[in-house]
């Protein structure tokens, strides 16, 4: 797909100075919401590459008593989770993923979480529908969150565009979350 290749090409060209930058203003956003003080169960991600940093929120979100559970890649794709308990807890996992040395959960852990942060290359700013890297995962996790849990996407400023693609099984997050601040969708 032509859009996911331009949306990744754009996130290659960010220095790492403006990741660093969006992340702290990300992470400083999102931790200001009472609804995510409050959240005592959050499932989040370990951000790779040029994705947008999750490393320091979820260590801040640990710090401040929330359980952490991270994704574990499963062979067909699905999601798994364990618990965060400190960098240190963290392994190269599948795909060279880092991921919780915890027990592992099962992939109905997330239908317990208060909170779901998930990543995306975009998101259509009218439906809420995320555009992925195309495997599939996080819609099949993202079917299994309730319909009042907050599920917020985070993104590079200029990734919540008119016009996501759609396939059925396609899912809606509520939030997003970019260095220009918090946008509710749904």
């Amino acid at each position: 797909m032509n859009l996911r290749r331009e949306l990744l090409l754009a996130r290659g060209l960010l220095s790492p100075e403006e990741l660093r930058i969006n992340a702290a203003k990300v992470r400083e956003t999102l931790l200001d919401e009472p609804w995510v003080q409050m959240a005592g169960l959050v499932a989040c991600y370990w951000s790779i590459g040029a994705e947008p940093e999750t490393h320091g929120l979820v260590f801040a979100l640990w710090k401040h008593g929330a359980t952490v559970i991270l994704p574990v890649l499963q062979e067909d794709n699905d999601l798994d989770w364990a618990v965060y308990d400190g960098p240190d807890t963290l392994a190269p996992g599948r795909l060279g993923l880092m991921e919780p040395v915890d027990t592992r959960r099962g992939v109905d852990a997330i239908r317990t979480a208060a909170l779901v942060i998930v990543p995306a290359l975009a998101v259509d700013k009218r439906s809420g529908v995320r555009l992925g890297r195309g495997g599939g995962s996080y819609d099949r996790a993202l079917s299994r969150v309730g319909p009042n849990v907050p599920t917020v996407a985070l993104l590079h400023d200029g990734e919540l565009i008119e016009d996501v693609p759609t396939e059925p099984h396609d899912q809606r997050v509520r939030w997003t979350i970019s260095p220009q601040g918090l946008t509710r969708l749904m």
